[in-house]
């Protein structure tokens, strides 16, 4: 169901609304397009579905396009994915030539001519170099390039350098040698969403029931995609060593995007590494596809895991602490900034397996632990993580790149 802005100011308040009418009034009459490769599947696609919507009901026309690429092209990008995040690969000439002509592609049969234009990631970056720039271009990184290949940071920069305004996640992601303006935009969730809105204990019930749940044993949950990157056989391991001081349940609640073809490889070697756990009903795999189920997922476990190794900035840690579920997470990319170490859950080092699996046990065995951290985290992201706020940094933006 699209919601107005109105429906909001339960949640943030009369002001926060009012100041954005405010900030919409100055770009009035302009019109904005969103570019990305996936309509569903991770954060990207989930923070467009929500924003452009908002977008159009505050009176500033928005637009959004998916960029279609074939298998072989998302082989590409996903590469392209890892070694931005610091994997050790290297692509071929056939390869970037492949990415090139998919966007060159798609650019004789779409029309851009709106005020302004803003690509996400790399999967659509060359696609201003088909085009005659006639307005400002912004691109939206939502990856952790702290440490990119450089290789492959050199090939893209030259697109990069075409743009007139660069958004990150982080400071950390600052490249001090590019000169195109950076800014840092922090992503963000909408708390009205089926993902994120108030559930009622019977529906959350209801929900945990319809997917074979079991509850008699207090549950330790990841929420993400199957990607290295989640670190989901680390997370396996923090679950062993976890279990032998408590009695619990690992749930994996997973999905798959559309432009992330590593998936399916990843989950078929975590499930072969769980089969034992699996058998025994330990270790459980639930398919994220139902926004309601992940809502109730979120709200009922004991502890949320997210053992990340590189993360641009990790909604699925907000979503969390936005339910009041303590997290426990890895000091990596952009969790530190959501996650107050001690106060609104626990941040760890991403490769200690015992100091996290010490983190989980601690949440389980304090349920007053548990209900003072969940306090502190919903409040927390009602302050700093929620939609309102990131529409206000998008039409800043707008404006600023437009004037």
């Amino acid at each position: 169901m699209l919601r107005s802005i109105e429906d909001y100011i339960p949640v943030v308040g009369d002001n926060v609304v009012s100041n954005l009418h405010r900030k919409a009034s100055r770009i009035y009459n302009k019109h904005l397009f969103h570019l990305n490769s996936t309509f569903v599947g991770g954060g990207v696609a989930e923070i467009l579905n929500s924003l452009v919507p908002m977008k159009n009901d505050i009176g500033v026309d928005a637009g959004w396009r998916i960029l279609h690429g074939n298998h072989a092209f998302f082989d590409v990008t996903k590469k392209f994915h890892n070694m931005l995040q610091g994997g050790d690969l290297t692509v071929s000439e056939e390869e970037l030539k492949r990415y090139l002509q998919v966007n060159e592609g798609f650019s004789k049969y779409t029309h851009i001519d709106h005020d302004c234009v803003i690509v996400h990631d790399p999967q659509p970056l060359p696609l201003i170099r088909f085009f005659k720039k006639r307005q400002p271009w912004v691109w939206r990184c939502h990856i952790d390039i702290s440490e990119p290949n450089s290789a492959l940071w050199h090939f893209l920069e030259k697109y990069i350098l075409r743009y007139d305004l660069v958004i990150i996640s982080s400071d950390e992601y600052r490249k001090k040698d590019l000169p195109v303006e950076q800014r840092i935009v922090q992503p963000a969730i909408d708390p009205l969403s089926d993902k994120n809105m108030d559930l009622s204990d019977d529906e959350i019930t209801q929900l945990i029931a319809d997917a074979n749940i079991p509850m008699d044993k207090p549950i330790m949950t990841q929420v993400s995609r199957m990607d290295p990157w989640k670190d989901p056989e680390g997370v396996l391991d923090v679950f062993l060593k976890a279990k032998k001081q408590i009695d619990c349940r690992l749930l994996f609640c997973y999905e798959f995007a559309s432009d992330d073809p590593e998936g399916v490889c990843i989950y078929n070697r975590v499930q072969e590494k769980a089969k034992d756990l699996i058998d025994s009903g330990d270790v459980l795999f639930v398919v994220g596809n139902n926004d309601r189920l992940v809502n109730a997922i979120q709200r009922r476990s004991n502890v949320i895991l997210q053992k990340s190794t590189r993360e641009g900035f990790g909604l699925t840690v907000t979503e969390a602490l936005w339910k009041g579920t303590p997290v426990v997470a890895s000091r990596i990319g952009g969790i530190p900034t959501q996650i107050q170490d001690g106060e609104n859950g626990y941040l760890v080092d991403p490769y200690d397996i015992d100091g996290c699996a010490d983190r989980v046990v601690e949440i389980l065995k304090n349920p007053s632990l548990n209900k003072q951290m969940g306090h502190c985290a919903r409040e927390s992201v009602r302050e700093k993580f929620l939609i309102t706020r990131l529409l206000g940094d998008y039409l800043d933006i707008a404006h600023y790149v437009m004037t």
